[in-house]
C-alpha cells in the first residue's frame, strides 16, 4: 500500500474541511461505500470490508499521486469524522476537462453540507487548476443529484457535447464551463 502522506490540497468552507482521504477514514469509507442508499444510484460493488476500504484508498492515492484524480472526505471543521466525498477525475488528457463525484452519507444529507462541498471543488476546478469544463453523470432518478447540479449551473448535457452518449450508461450528463475562460 502506498504511503499515507498524500499531497493534496487542504479546502475550507464555512462549515467544512475538504482533505486528503487517510486510511485512518477506511470504517467511514466501509460504511459508505455499502450502504444500500448511497449506492441505489450508483454503479459499484459494495465495499464489503476494511480490507476492501482500504484497498479503495490506495487506488485513490495512486490516482492522486499520479494527478489523474483529486479526492477530498468532507468533513466539519470542528470533527475529522468523514461524511461522503467528492471528486474531481476522468480528467482529460489536456486538463481541461474534468468530471466530477461525490456520495454523502444519508445520516447528513438535506443538510446542505454538499452543495458548500461541490461548490468549493467547482471553484478550486476553475480558479486553480483552470479546467474549462466539469462534468457530472448521474441516473435520471436521483432527483437530489440532479438538483444539486442544477443549483450549481450545470447544463444537461442533452447533445453528447462534453458527456459522450456511449459512456452514459443509462445515465444522463450535465458540464458545467468556466465563466473565466
Amino acid at each position: 500500500m502506498q504511503s499515507d502522506a498524500i499531497i493534496m490540497p487542504t479546502l475550507t468552507t464555512e462549515r467544512l474541511v475538504l482533505r486528503a482521504l487517510s486510511f485512518d477514514d477506511a470504517s467511514a469509507i466501509q460504511l459508505l461505500r455499502s450502504n444500500e442508499s448511497v449506492n441505489k444510484f450508483l454503479d459499484r460493488p459494495k465495499t464489503i470490508d476494511i480490507e476492501a476500504a482500504k484497498a479503495f484508498i490506495d487506488k485513490i492515492h495512486t490516482g492522486t499521486l499520479r494527478k489523474d484524480s483529486y479526492y477530498w472526505a468532507i468533513c466539519y471543521k470542528d470533527n475529522d469524522k468523514l461524511l461522503g466525498t467528492t471528486c474531481l477525475w476522468n480528467i482529460s488528457q489536456d486538463d481541461t476537462i474534468a468530471e466530477m463525484g461525490y456520495e454523502l452519507h444519508p445520516d447528513y444529507q438535506g443538510k446542505g453540507i454538499m452543495q458548500e462541498a461541490v461548490a468549493t471543488v467547482i471553484n478550486f476546478a476553475f480558479n486553480t487548476l483552470n479546467f474549462s469544463i466539469i462534468t457530472a453523470v448521474t441516473l435520471p432518478e436521483n432527483i437530489s443529484s440532479i438538483k444539486l447540479l442544477a443549483k450549481q449551473g450545470f447544463i444537461l448535457d442533452k447533445d453528447f457535447a462534453f458527456v459522450a452518449n456511449e459512456d452514459l450508461n443509462g445515465c444522463v450528463g450535465y458540464y458545467l464551463k468556466n465563466k473565466l475562460l
